[in-house]
């Protein structure tokens, strides 16, 4: 089956200069249409522009997750579009990275969505605002912009996606790690009732920030810049300078990131939206980032993010992700080649590669398959907690 792609279609207008810290708004003109004039958007042929956002250094190469790095421009808030006719009316799934809400792009070559045309499925990717300019809780500034990227990503797909062939009311959000948690929280808004009627959180769950918790951060980063935490202050910094100070100012505990989403009264949150849910983690998730003294407290957050999510429904298809065949086990993240069917990137298969060279060929089939089941049916095929391995 020939699968078309589309990249680098803007969803929202850039957020430059005082608009980096606004809610997101509406291209001018609107988005082109497919096969039109810049329908690709910028940088067609290769990477486009991505969020402001720093080099994290791990163990493992993640470079097939995170992809190019920072690459400058303006017009980052775009998408991308797998499908495998644009005349049809296929499922859609739309895929929010992960990245601790500091790094990470759609466009990093394990999100490559042709495995899920192929099978009959229409895949977007996006880019969200990062860091800063889209977590950092700031006073005059809308809370979790990062998110409200997200929701006008998913806005664009309810009113263009029939474009490029996908049916808008069979909608499937998926996400890992921070875009699993973005994926929970969407879950709980409001504003995205009726964008999507499945939704799978891989490593993710629900996880938030109070804002008590937020000021931390935000008190923190002000005084590495030497400026009031306050929008206005913070509209004159340049993007280079958010990246540098923010990466001086570490998590606290256990945590993996000084940022994230922020929602007070958690626990006395409206019930969610009632969608297909699928939710799970890996047994391992802690061994990414080798840190032996934090293991088990890292652990915890994902399995009580998992738990807190699943307890909020009647009915949600679990899984655990246990194959330890890569040098760093069933770490966080080892899942996502499985998922999109992409392991045979070579950066997966090297000494220090995410996956080694020893990948059992059927696990990707099962894991992608019931992926796609899900977005089909609203059912991955099991009952109960399946495990991967």
């Amino acid at each position: 089956m020939a699968v078309r792609v589309f990249r680098n279609i803007p969803y929202a207008a850039g957020p430059t200069g005082a608009a980096r810290f606004a809610a997101p708004t509406p291209v001018p003109g609107g988005p082109p249409a497919p096969g039109a004039p810049g329908a690709d958007g910028p940088g067609a042929d290769g990477p486009g522009p991505t969020a402001p956002a720093p080099d994290r250094r791990f163990p493992a190469d993640l470079s097939p997750l995170t992809g190019p790095g920072w690459v400058r421009g303006e017009d980052y808030l775009t998408l991308n579009v797998w499908t495998p006719r644009t005349d049809g009316n296929a499922p859609v799934m739309v895929f929010v990275h992960g990245g601790a809400f500091l790094s990470g792009t759609g466009q990093a070559p394990v999100y490559d969505g042709t495995s899920f045309a192929r099978d009959g499925v229409v895949l977007v990717t996006l880019n969200y605002r990062l860091g800063a300019l889209g977590w950092l809780d700031l006073p005059g500034a809308p809370r979790n912009r990062g998110l409200l990227d997200v929701l006008a990503a998913l806005r664009w797909v309810r009113e263009h996606i029939a474009d490029y062939g996908g049916d808008p009311d069979r909608v499937t959000v998926f996400g890992q790690s921070a875009g699993g948690m973005i994926i929970s929280a969407l879950l709980l808004m409001p504003e995205a009732a009726g964008l999507f009627r499945g939704a799978i959180s891989q490593s993710g769950g629900l996880y938030a920030l109070t804002g008590a918790e937020a000021a931390e951060t935000t008190r923190a980063l002000a005084d590495r810049l030497g400026v009031p935490a306050t929008a206005e202050a913070f509209a004159g910094i340049p993007d280079e300078r958010l990246v540098s100070a923010l990466a001086e100012v570490p998590g606290t505990g256990p945590r993996l990131s000084p940022l994230g989403v922020v929602l007070d009264g958690l626990d006395d949150a409206p019930p969610p939206h009632p969608v297909d849910l699928l939710v799970g983690t890996n047994t391992q998730e802690s061994l990414l980032y080798q840190r032996p003294e934090q293991s088990a407290a890292i652990d915890a957050i994902f399995r009580e993010a998992r738990e807190r999510l699943v307890s909020r429904y009647d009915r949600a298809f679990t899984y655990d992700f246990d194959w330890r065949g890569g040098p760093f086990g069933a770490c966080h993240a080892v899942e996502l080649p499985f998922v999109f069917d992409t392991t045979g990137l070579p950066a997966l298969r090297t000494a220090n590669g995410l996956l080694g060279p020893d990948i059992p060929p059927s696990l990707a089939t099962e894991m992608h398959g019931a992926w796609v089941r899900f977005a089909m049916s609203g059912d991955p095929g099991w009952s109960g907690t399946h495990r991967f391995h």
